[in-house]
């Protein structure tokens, strides 16, 4: 796996929705590499920090189409 592939998969991966086997190829370029997992830092920073901001709930249809369109985003 390359980076360009791990920083595409790296949302999925953050919500635990990777298969066993793209987890593991995930994890182990993770492991070798520097600046993936800084990136994967920033992700989850960036991810806690945008909880923090919400003082409304999002309407459930708005919250799935949001998260339809940021997981299928490759086959637009």
């Amino acid at each position: 796996m390359n980076c360009r592939q791990v920083v595409e998969l790296m949302t999925d991966y953050i919500e635990g929705i990777l298969s066993t086997d793209e987890r593991a190829r995930f994890e182990a370029h993770i492991a070798g590499c520097d600046g993936c997992r800084a990136y994967l830092a920033q992700m989850r920073t960036a991810r806690k920090l945008t909880h923090t901001l919400a003082d409304e709930p999002l309407p459930a249809s708005l919250e799935r189409e949001l998260l339809d369109a940021f997981r299928n985003w490759r086959r637009l």
